[in-house]
């Protein structure tokens, strides 16, 4: 099937330029699991959650449509890369322990990945889906980020973006959700230098997509302002993100430990 690719164009430097995932995060999703045979990372990306699922499961696949981003996703033993669509999955019935799907919920076919999750998930299985949008560091450059977010990158957004600023909270989830709700304190923290954040900035699929319609560099154009804000470039600042979280379990009970799904 084809796939909106926002990101293929400059995955390297997407790879690069994102924040990390808290391991505690992942530590919540393992503790819910009755087995941690098999995790699929749907939508993997860069693989940057496919690895934080490998020192917690025994094997891990993780799966994304661009080969691109596969290509620039960290190899380990325990992760099985393939270049496919959430919505055509290659896992055999009920093998799954957990599916994440970690910044990228907002740009699938949400009825063609729920049939293939009903189908890969154990009964009793988890799906988690997670994202992160806005950043906050100081309210200085807080104020820069909104207008370049808000204003200048206003026509480039991809619709589907607007479903991750908003938490993902109108978007469908294919089993009923937890009620056992993730720790508030949840989010993404890296200490960076004006440069280390303006490349993050740079990977912003809206940026891309104003450089190819004008000819221009949003992040060029507002560098004087950022680092006038920032204070020293080389000294880094703290940067956090809030992190949205949805649950879903599939209804049933787990069955026995299985083969390998992978063989």
């Amino acid at each position: 099937m084809t796939f909106k690719d926002h990101f293929s164009g400059h995955a390297s430097a997407y790879a690069a330029a994102r924040p990390t995932y808290p391991p505690a995060l992942f530590d919540w999703l393992a503790e819910r699991c009755a087995e941690r045979h098999l995790a699929w990372d749907a939508g993997c990306g860069n693989g940057q959650a496919a690895l934080a699922l490998a020192s917690r499961f025994d094997h891990v696949y993780a799966s994304d449509p661009s080969a691109e981003q596969i290509a620039a996703a960290p190899p380990d033993p325990r992760i099985r890369y393939a270049v496919e669509a959430a919505e055509a999955c290659s896992l055999t019935d009920a093998s799954a322990d957990l599916i994440t799907v970690a910044q990228a919920y907002h740009w699938f076919d949400h009825a063609r990945f729920a049939e293939q999750a009903r189908r890969v998930l154990k009964p009793g299985g988890l799906l988690a889906v997670f994202n992160y949008a806005r950043s906050s560091v100081c309210p200085e450059i807080d104020a820069l980020f909104d207008h370049l977010h808000d204003h200048t990158l206003a026509a480039d957004w991809p619709p589907e973006r607007y479903f991750a600023v908003d938490g993902f909270h109108h978007l469908p989830m294919p089993f009923p959700e937890c009620s056992d709700h993730p720790p508030a304190h949840f989010r993404l923290h890296c200490d960076w230098t004006l440069d280390q954040y303006l490349a993050y900035l740079r990977s912003w699929s809206g940026c891309q997509r104003y450089l190819k319609r004008t000819g221009l560099d949003p992040i060029a154009a507002i560098t004087p302002a950022m680092a006038d804000a920032w204070g020293a470039p080389d000294q880094p600042r703290a940067v956090i993100w809030p992190l949205t979280l949805r649950c879903a379990r599939k209804p049933g009970r787990l069955a026995g430990r299985g083969e390998h799904p992978l063989a």
